[in-house]
C-alpha cells in the first residue's frame, strides 16, 4: 500500500484549537461534552493511562464552553454540532489548569510550578476584567493583588492553595453565571511529591488545593478532571462529597480515550497502512468499559513512521510502577510471576484510591491497571478480576523493568537468548554468569530468586516460546518450561537448585527433569538444562532429549 501524508499528525500537540485550525489528522471525540453535560455530575474525575488522549479532550472542553472566545469554526463539522447541545457553544467561563508538567525534585520547586499554571489562568481574566470592574469591590482587589504575587512568585504556600476558589468567585461575580473547572492530570504533582519524597509534607496543602476549588457550588457550576489514578477520598479529597470517579472499568466516557478499532483502520488507512495482526499485537489490547482500544500515542508515530517500535513506552520513566514492583511483597509477586509466565492472572484490585494513599497489593494491582500495564479482561466481581498484559509494547516495558531491577542490559538478554536457541551451551552459560554477578545479591541468593529472573528475561522471547512457570508436567513441577511455536527450536526445560556443590547440584536439577519426565507432551527436540548457584556463583549441566 502506498504511503501518502494528506494531513499533519498531532503528534505531541494537545491543544484541541491547534489541531483544528491547523488541519491536523483528528479523530471526533466530541460526543464526550454531550455525555459531559448529560451526566449532571458535579465533579468527575475519569482515569486513563498516560498519553491516551486526556489533555486534548480537556481543551476540546474548554474550547467548546468558554464564553470568552468564538469556538464555531473549530468545531464544524464535528458530532456535537448535530446534536441539541449545539447551543450552549460559548455560553460559560471556564477555569482551566493542565498540570501535565508540574512536577519537582523538591517541594519548593514543584510549588514553583503550580504558581506558574495558576498565574496563567490569572492573567487570562485579569486581561478580561482590566478596566471593567468595581476595584471597590473587596474579592476583586485580593484577585488583583494575588495576581500580582503569583506573577512574582511570593505568594505564601496558603496562599497558593486557595487560589483556584478564590478565582471561582472573581469570575462567577464577573459574569454572573458559575464557571465549570477542569483540572487536566491532577495527579501528576501528587505522584512527584510522593517520588521524591516529600508528599507527606504536602498532602494537607494538595487537600486545600483541590477541595477547596471543588467542594462547593455556590461559585462553581461543575468539574471535570482526568488522571491516572484516583486519590484516596479520605486524604486529598477530604472536603469532597460530590465526586464521581470513572475508571477504565466503566462504560461512561470509555469511547473518547484511545482509538477504537474502527478508528484505527481508517487512521492506517489515510496514511498508506493497513491494519494487520502484526500491528494489533504491539499496540491493541486494552479494554475500557468493555470496548476494545488501542494506544493513540503509539498508533500516531507508527501512522507517520511505517515503523513498529515501542513508542509509549519512552513516554516517562513511570518511577511510580517501577519502584513499587521492586519493593512488593511475595503474594504480589506469586501474582506478578504467572502474569509475567502465562500473560493472564487472577487478582483481587482495588481502582478506587491511590496506592500512594493506600499501600497493598489491592491498591498495587489497581495502579497497574489504571497506568495501563495490565488490562482487565474479565471482571468477576467488584473486587476479582482476570488481568493480563495487553500488547507487545507493554510487555516489553515489563521486560525493561525486570532488566532494570536486575542492573543488566537489554542487549545482554538478547545476547544471552541467542546463545541458548542457537544450542550455544558455553556462550550462553558465560552470558548467563555475567548477569547473575551483575544484578544479584551475594547475601539473599534464594534460588527463587533465580527463578524470578530468569521468568522475567523471558518475556523477550513473546512469540517464540509459550513460557510457563511451575506448570504440572509428566510427574512434577518443572521450574520453567519454554514450549517452542514453531519448528525449527528445540523446547526448553530448565531446573534451578540453590547450595554450595553446584556442579553435584546441576546434575541433580538435570536427573529431576529426566527422572519425572518434564518434557512430557512436548513433541520434538527438547533442550533440559540444569542451572544450579551458590550465591554468585553458578554451574550447568544439560541434555537434549526427545519429547514424549
Amino acid at each position: 500500500m502506498e504511503r501518502t501524508r494528506k494531513k499533519a499528525l498531532p503528534i505531541g500537540n494537545d491543544l484541541f484549537r491547534v489541531v483544528r485550525e491547523g488541519d491536523y489528522y483528528y479523530i471526533d471525540k466530541s460526543l464526550l461534552i454531550r455525555d459531559f453535560i448529560e451526566s449532571q455530575d458535579t465533579v468527575a474525575l475519569v482515569t486513563r493511562p498516560r498519553r491516551f488522549g486526556k489533555t486534548l479532550n480537556m481543551t476540546m472542553l474548554r474550547e467548546f464552553f468558554d464564553i470568552t472566545v468564538d469556538s464555531r469554526a473549530i468545531f464544524d463539522g464535528l458530532a456535537i454540532m448535530e446534536t441539541p447541545y449545539a447551543n450552549q457553544i460559548n455560553t460559560r467561563p471556564v477555569i482551566f489548569f493542565t498540570l501535565k508538567d508540574c512536577k519537582g525534585n523538591t517541594k519548593e520547586s514543584l510549588l514553583y510550578a503550580l504558581c506558574t499554571v495558576v498565574f496563567m489562568e490569572y492573567e487570562k481574566y485579569y486581561r478580561i476584567m482590566k478596566g471593567n470592574v468595581d476595584e471597590d469591590d473587596l474579592y476583586m482587589q485580593r484577585f488583583l493583588l494575588r495576581c500580582l504575587k503569583l506573577m512574582n512568585h511570593e505568594v505564601s504556600i496558603d496562599e497558593l492553595q486557595e487560589s483556584i476558589q478564590l478565582l471561582e468567585i472573581v469570575v462567577s461575580r464577573y459574569y454572573k453565571v458559575k464557571p465549570i473547572v477542569l483540572i487536566d492530570e491532577y495527579d501528576t504533582p501528587i505522584i512527584s511529591s510522593f517520588e521524591y519524597g516529600y508528599h507527606d509534607e504536602l498532602k494537607t496543602f494538595f487537600s486545600g488545593f483541590y477541595g477547596g476549588a471543588l467542594k462547593s457550588q455556590e461559585y462553581m457550576e461543575r468539574a471535570f478532571l482526568t488522571g491516572i489514578q484516583r486519590v484516596v477520598k479520605e486524604s486529598i479529597f477530604s472536603q469532597l462529597n460530590n465526586i464521581l470517579v470513572y475508571t477504565v472499568l466503566d462504560k461512561e466516557y470509555s469511547a473518547y480515550f484511545g482509538i477504537e478499532e474502527k478508528e484505527t483502520a481508517e487512521l492506517l488507512s489515510f496514511y498508506g497502512l493497513a491494519l494487520n495482526e502484526a500491528v494489533k499485537e504491539k499496540y491493541n489490547g486494552y479494554v475500557f468499559g468493555g470496548r476494545e482500544i488501542y494506544n493513540p500515542w503509539s498508533l500516531l508515530y507508527y501512522a507517520d513512521t511505517g515503523l513498529l517500535h515501542n513508542y509509549w513506552i519512552n513516554t516517562s520513566t513511570n518511577f511510580l510502577v517501577k519502584q513499587s514492583i521492586g519493593e512488593a511483597d511475595e503474594w504480589f509477586q506469586q501474582s506478578y510471576d504467572t502474569l509475567i509466565s502465562e500473560g493472564v492472572v487472577k487478582v483481587a484490585a482495588e481502582l478506587g484510591c491511590s496506592f500512594i494513599e493506600l499501600k497493598s497489593n489491592y491498591t498495587l494491582w489497581g495502579l497497574l491497571i489504571n497506568a495501563g500495564y495490565v488490562t482487565v479482561v474479565e471482571q468477576i466481581d467488584q473486587n476479582n478480576m482476570r488481568v493480563r498484559i495487553p500488547n507487545g509494547e507493554v510487555r516489553s516495558e515489563f521486560l525493561r523493568i525486570v532488566a532494570d531491577q536486575a542492573k543488566v542490559q537489554d542487549a545482554d538478554l538478547d545476547t544471552m537468548f541467542s546463545h541458548l536457541l542457537d544450542g550455544d551451551m558455553e556462550g550462553f552459560l558465560n552470558v548467563y554468569r555475567k548477569l547473575v554477578i551483575s544484578c544479584t545479591s551475594y547475601h539473599d541468593a534464594k534460588e527463587n530468586a533465580y527463578h524470578m529472573l530468569f521468568l522475567g528475561m523471558c518475556l523477550s522471547l513473546h512469540g517464540m516460546y509459550k513460557v510457563t512457570s511451575n506448570m504440572e508436567s509428566g510427574h512434577g513441577r518443572s521450574d520453567i518450561r519454554m514450549e517452542s511455536l514453531s519448528q525449527g527450536r528445540p523446547h526448553i526445560i530448565i531446573e534451578f537448585k540453590q547450595g554450595e556443590d553446584i556442579d553435584a547440584l546441576s546434575e541433580l536439577a538435570l536427573e529431576q527433569i529426566m527422572d519425572n519426565a518434564y518434557y512430557a507432551g512436548l513433541d520434538g527436540e527438547v533442550l533440559c538444562v540444569g542451572i544450579a548457584h551458590d550465591k554468585k556463583r553458578c554451574g550447568m549441566t544439560h541434555r537434549m532429549v526427545k519429547g514424549e
